[in-house]
């Protein structure tokens, strides 16, 4: 401080004037005079900074883009087109003789009744109409006449035509009428012409069933994204060529429906139920909740759907309580505990809440609801391979189940964890390629910006803090320097969580790579596999006992599978054969025994499905 006395009294002998600068620039020299070097670089780097933000151009906070999935549309059924009959391949020998309206002598029965095609007007599926054209130019013979008559294979395609409910089909889409019998020397061109319509009457229709037999009528695609099937395409002309030359085309038609015990056991499932009256059921409210203690005047109605659907022997334990039950609403302990009898006979969780899955059990549904499954799912089955494989995993969604099958055996079955309403798992086929141990999470993009980002903008070194792996580009950054303000739909930012004791994916993963990141895999919140209804995950299915489905897809034992873990590291195995897997939804599906069972609607697509049905039923009818 001296020192700088000094410099001013140096100042002030040297000019003989003391001069007083401005207030600022007096700060400033003081700041200069008074200041240690470490406190003033901080302020200039902080000036510096200031005037670097002021001149940078601002920053724009992106919003954060909700991800959401697929939508149901509304159906727009297969449009049916009008057979050109024109297009049928001129025969070799055409014409008459001596300009006479009568055929030459010897002349083919088809050629002489041939010209009614020129005013014949029908209408199929597309496919089914190439496939007509193409089959009689190539082979311009009858199918179904022989000489003047129609022919006993004719009337028992018809027959099957005619029978279509039997196998989930519209018998109405394929109604052919027979000419009546007889014949009159005096009209024979005329009767060679009824027969010709009759002829391709009756083609049209066969190829229209064996293509609804085959892939569904229903694109299921169509009906929203949560489906996805490559639509099936059969060469329709040689399967009516083969018919044509079969023993037996009754059978051979079919034959063109879903084979395996899982359809004969819907057909018959259809034909019981078809038989039978729909008996007593007790209503109870839709949005029932009931738990012990609790008081409800529902519980009237939850006891006398127990008297009719509870075993002989719950109601016999439980006689006097019955007796003495006057429609007191107040759930007590003696009526939990009937509840919960009632729950273990329908192989439900014996909690004694009254929810959902225990008032479907008390109220049940009708054959007529049962009829409806059934119809739905045997055309679900269309859009599955017409023969499944006998080694296959089949994750049923409704059901809540996924069972490995060997040699056309179910060998394995365990409960699974689907994807919520708002996270749908889809439907779609695949095979499994890869089990992984100790997996890596890549966490989807919908969970990125649909519950990490809020965080993330507040707290941007939240997935620090949480051991998660970021990166941009491919590059692996901290979460902490990245802009989550500025991130937003394609940005390129990944998240991933690395093999640990908490990962969401737990030990393993099965892997089956589709556009739709769907996969099986473990998990650390086991107490969801003791819940009735199951749909809590974002859309992967979580296995109950993912080591055992782990053994049987590579072909080894639970006690290999664990020393595989064991090691810690992320291992990647290939399956030795790809084995086909099934992501299904199906509320009607039969268990090993071929007993079909019947499950909730757990998405809601059983009416969508219905809907797509009504509107093709709808177009082919007009």
């Amino acid at each position: 401080m001296r020192a700088g006395v000094a410099m001013i009294a140096i100042a002030v002998t040297f000019t003989g004037v003391v001069s007083v600068p401005p207030p600022v620039q007096a700060q400033g020299l003081l700041d200069a005079l008074f200041k240690n070097p470490a406190q003033r670089n901080r302020e200039r780097l902080a000036r510096q900074r200031a005037r670097e933000e002021a001149a940078a151009p601002p920053v724009v906070t992106k919003p954060i883009p909700r991800i959401s999935g697929p939508s149901y549309r509304t159906y727009k059924p297969d449009a049916l087109v009008k057979v050109d009959f024109s297009k049928i391949a001129d025969p070799v020998v055409t014409g008459s003789i001596d300009g006479l309206d009568l055929p030459p002598l010897g002349i083919d029965p088809f050629l002489e009744g041939r010209p009614a095609l020129a005013d014949l007007s029908l209408k199929a599926l597309p496919e089914a109409a190439d496939a007509v054209i193409e089959h009689y130019s190539a082979n311009p013979d009858y199918i179904w006449v022989a000489g003047t008559s129609v022919t006993g294979h004719a009337r028992a395609v018809i027959e099957v035509l005619e029978t279509a409910d039997r196998v989930g089909l519209s018998p109405a889409d394929y109604m052919v009428e027979v000419p009546a019998d007889g014949f009159d020397i005096t009209r024979g061109t005329e009767r060679q012409k009824e027969l010709m319509v009759f002829e391709m009457k009756l083609s049209v229709a066969v190829a229209n069933y064996m293509l609804d037999a085959t892939r569904g009528r229903i694109d299921p695609n169509r009906i929203s994204g949560y489906h996805d099937f490559k639509r099936k395409s059969p060469d329709l002309a040689k399967q009516l060529e083969a018919l044509a030359k079969a023993a037996d085309p009754a059978e051979a038609l079919l034959a063109q429906n879903p084979q395996g015990g899982h359809f004969e056991a819907m057909k018959a499932e259809l034909k019981r139920l078809k038989d039978l009256d729909d008996g007593a059921r007790i209503a109870i409210a839709q949005d029932l909740m009931l738990k012990p203690g609790q008081s409800n005047p529902e519980l009237s109605n939850v006891m006398a759907a127990i008297a009719i659907k509870g075993s002989d022997a719950l109601k016999a334990d439980n006689a006097l309580l019955f007796a003495s039950y006057a429609g007191k609403p107040e759930y007590d302990s003696e009526l939990v505990s009937l509840v919960k009898g009632f729950q273990k006979e329908a192989g439900l969780t014996p909690d004694g809440v009254v929810g959902p899955a225990t008032r479907r059990a008390l109220v049940g549904i009708t054959n007529a609801d049962k009829i409806e499954k059934l119809l739905l799912s045997m055309e679900r089955a269309r859009w599955l391979p017409g023969v499944l494989a006998a080694k296959r995993v089949f994750i049923n969604q409704p059901a809540y189940t996924a069972t490995y099958y060997e040699a056309g055996k179910s060998d394995l079955s365990m409960r699974v964890v689907v994807g919520t309403r708002a996270n749908q798992t889809n439907f779609f086929d695949d095979e499994i390629e890869i089990v992984e141990f100790n997996p890596y999470w890549g966490v989807p993009q919908s969970i990125i910006f649909n519950e990490m980002m809020p965080k993330l903008r507040s707290d941007p070194s939240y997935l620090d803090r949480l051991g998660y792996e970021v990166t941009l580009g491919g590059k692996r950054v901290s979460s902490s320097n990245i802009n989550w303000s500025t991130v937003g739909r394609g940005s390129n930012v990944g998240v991933r969580q690395p093999p640990s004791n908490g990962n969401a994916l737990g030990e393993l993963k099965i892997l089956f790579p589709n556009r739709h990141a769907i996969y099986m895999h473990d998990t650390p919140s086991k107490s969801l596999f003791e819940r009735d209804t199951r749909a809590y995950s974002h859309g992967c299915i979580r296995l109950q006992d993912p080591r055992a489905m782990a053994a049987k897809v590579l072909g080894t034992t639970v006690d290999d599978i664990g020393s595989q873990i064991a090691g810690g590291q992320n291992k990647p195995v290939s399956v030795p054969h790809k084995i086909p897997v099934h992501v299904a939804y199906f509320t009607a599906w039969p268990d090993d025994d071929g007993t079909v069972e019947y499950f909730a609607d757990v998405y809601g697509r059983d009416s969508y499905l219905r809907k797509a049905i009504d509107a093709t039923e709808a177009a082919r009818a007009s």
